[in-house]
């Protein structure tokens, strides 16, 4: 069982958000676990205060290293090998790549920072990765972490139900994901292609690949220098006008 442990002060919006729809199901069926465990618990203030001014002035509060120390010994020792997550502008960005190589943690530690951050003593203490959404800021890191735990979790065998729906996503091989289509075949105005409706698995794979390298160098150009391109793939992007 793949054992998320979530450290932060609003447990109840880790717990309700991801207790739903696919988490929900795979939490049911033992293939994952979330725990959210709430640092406020562990304040030695009789009214429970986690942060204080921050020496030296400015403004804003920073979060005390004790409660958060002392919630993370709360979780060992089954927490004892896992990596710690932080998560903070100041982080490594979150990536796909980074998603499937989480997966293969048995377990994960994510720590929710708030106000203007977190006691720097805690995070050399106890935390192993400082990770990051992009360049900008949130209210908190449980946002984050619901994030990552979510693209971590549908990684997991068992959690989607059919193997084969993420292995053809958008990042899953560099590329942006190829558009997809339903029915009606005819929606205003606008028809379904037609390679789509041939039933010729060759050419709809074949439309699919050269989809998803276009899509890839409209939208996102700067994943194309890190694809594994094959020799047929760079000639569909210079026929289409598109130089690497």
């Amino acid at each position: 069982m793949k054992q998320f442990l979530v450290l932060t002060l609003f447990p109840e919006m880790i717990q309700e958000t991801l207790s739903h729809s696919i988490l929900g199901r795979a939490q049911k069926e033992g293939i994952i676990s979330i725990e959210a465990i709430n640092i406020r618990d562990f304040s030695n203030n009789k009214h429970l205060q986690v942060d204080d001014y921050p020496y030296g002035g400015g403004a804003g509060m920073v979060m005390q290293p004790q409660p958060i120390y002392d919630a993370y010994q709360s979780i060992l020792p089954k927490a004892e090998k896992a990596r710690v997550l932080y998560m903070t502008p100041q982080g490594k960005p979150f990536t796909q790549r980074m998603a499937e190589e989480l997966a293969q943690e048995e377990s994960l530690v994510f720590l929710c920072g708030h106000y203007e951050g977190v006691d720097e003593r805690v995070i050399e203490e106890i935390v192993t990765d400082e990770i990051s959404l992009g360049d900008f800021v949130l209210t908190g890191g449980e946002l984050a972490a619901i994030t990552m735990i979510d693209a971590i979790s549908r990684l997991m065998p068992g959690v989607l139900g059919k193997e084969a729906s993420f292995e053809e996503e958008s990042f899953s091989h560099g590329l942006l994901e190829y558009p997809q289509y339903t029915r009606p075949p005819v929606f205003m105005e606008k028809e379904v292609p037609q390679v789509l409706l041939s039933g010729h698995h060759g050419n709809v794979e074949k439309w699919r690949r050269e989809q998803a390298l276009l899509r890839t160098a409209t939208k996102r150009q700067d994943l194309l220098k890190a694809a594994e391109l094959s020799q047929e793939d760079i000639e569909i992007l210079k026929k289409n006008g598109i130089e690497l």
